[in-house]
């Protein structure tokens, strides 16, 4: 997995869990090393991916959550801390995340809304259950490997894989009487680019015209 991220390696385990990151430094560049704990240290998560509202939501809970870095994952532990499991709608982004509380004994699993970054789940012979972003990370170990469902989470103290990305849209016959504006469309595509660009580091466009 080491090709996945040549900035920094993170590993948290304890005798229940193991959570393994390699980082790709993009934002909070010096600080933003996974995997990223709560001021307790009772909550430990890896993400692969951006949160792109992350600066809404860090000034939403900042007065109710300690952050301890400036990266733009971190917020996912305030919403944990502050909703429990049932907050992956209030992310605007890409990701797959793995949380792990340690007062609670419990994992939560976590990937975006239409399943822009890849997650693998398996159990290996023992019953030890493994997520990664790479299946061929979960081949010497697993006997199955499923993909995890995009828009989806786990919570283990439930044990059901849940979707929690619903929208009215997914049926044709609810949206097809809408209207289509031209200029609506541009602003919501501007927005959504601009949503996007949020690094720490230097980034390009690069444009491609095919005759």
């Amino acid at each position: 997995m080491r090709h996945r991220g040549p900035d920094w390696s993170g590993v948290y385990a304890s005798d229940k869990a193991i959570l393994a990151h390699e980082r790709l430094s993009i934002v909070d560049v010096n600080a933003g090393a996974q995997p990223l704990y709560n001021a307790e240290k009772t909550h430990a998560l890896a993400v692969n991916g951006e949160i792109y509202n992350h600066q809404a939501l860090r000034a939403e809970y900042g007065d109710r959550y300690q952050f301890q870095a400036g990266s733009d994952c971190e917020v996912i532990l305030a919403l944990y801390q502050e909703k429990g499991p049932e907050f992956l709608d209030d992310l605007q982004g890409m990701f797959a995340f793995a949380l792990y509380d340690s007062e609670k004994d419990a994992y939560l699993i976590g990937r975006d809304h239409i399943g822009i970054i890849p997650l693998y789940m398996g159990h290996d012979e023992h019953g030890n259950f493994y997520v990664a972003s790479e299946m061929k990370a979960l081949v010497p170990v697993c006997r199955t490997i499923k993909e995890f469902p995009a828009g989806s989470y786990l919570w283990s103290k439930d044990g059901e894989i849940r979707q929690y990305y619903q929208r009215d849209w997914f049926d044709y016959d609810a949206v097809k009487d809408n209207v289509t504006d031209k200029n609506e469309l541009r602003q919501a595509l501007e927005e959504s680019v601009k949503s996007h660009l949020m690094s720490d580091v230097p980034y390009g466009v690069a444009a491609l015209r095919r005759s």
